[in-house]
C-alpha cells in the first residue's frame, strides 16, 4: 500500500522554526496538506474539527505536552487510529519507553534530514 501524501498531516511544535523545518522536509517527501499547532491543546482542537492521517508532534511544549496530546488522542475513540510520531532532542531510553506505553506509532530525536522523516512515516503508513 503506497502513502497517500493528499493526506491531512498536522505538526505540532511551540517552535516556529521546527515548524517550518518539518513542513518544508514534509514538502520535500511530498506532502503538501499541512496543518500546524503551536501546543497539544490547539492541536487536539484541530484534531477535533477535522481528520488527519498524521500528527508528528514535539515532545516538550507548554502548557500541553506532545505525550500528554498522545494520551488524549489514544483515549478518545474517534482520535485513536491516527498515526502518531513523536519528536524530541532527548533519546533517554525511559522516555521512548513512555512513548510506547502511551501508543506513539514512532519515535523521531532531533536534529533528522527528509531521510529520517520519509524513513519513519514509511514504518508507520507503509511504503512510498
Amino acid at each position: 500500500m503506497a502513502v497517500d501524501t493528499n493526506m491531512n498531516v498536522l505538526i505540532v511544535d511551540d517552535y516556529a522554526t521546527m515548524l517550518r523545518i518539518v513542513r518544508n522536509l514534509l514538502k520535500q517527501i511530498g506532502f503538501e496538506n499541512v496543518d500546524e499547532a503551536t501546543d497539544g491543546a490547539q492541536a487536539l482542537q484541530k484534531m477535533k474539527l477535522k481528520k488527519y492521517g498524521l500528527v508528528i508532534s514535539d515532545w516538550n511544549m507548554e502548557p500541553m505536552t506532545g505525550i500528554q496530546l498522545l494520551r488524549e488522542v489514544r483515549n478518545d475513540p474517534d482520535l485513536k487510529p491516527t498515526p502518531f510520531i513523536m519528536v524530541t532532542a532527548e533519546s533517554k531510553t525511559e522516555n521512548v519507553v513512555e512513548a510506547k506505553k502511551a501508543g506513539v506509532s514512532n519515535y523521531i530525536v532531533k536534529p533528522f534530514n527528509s531521510d529520517t522523516l520519509k524513513g519513519k512515516i514509511a514504518s508507520v503508513l507503509g511504503a512510498f
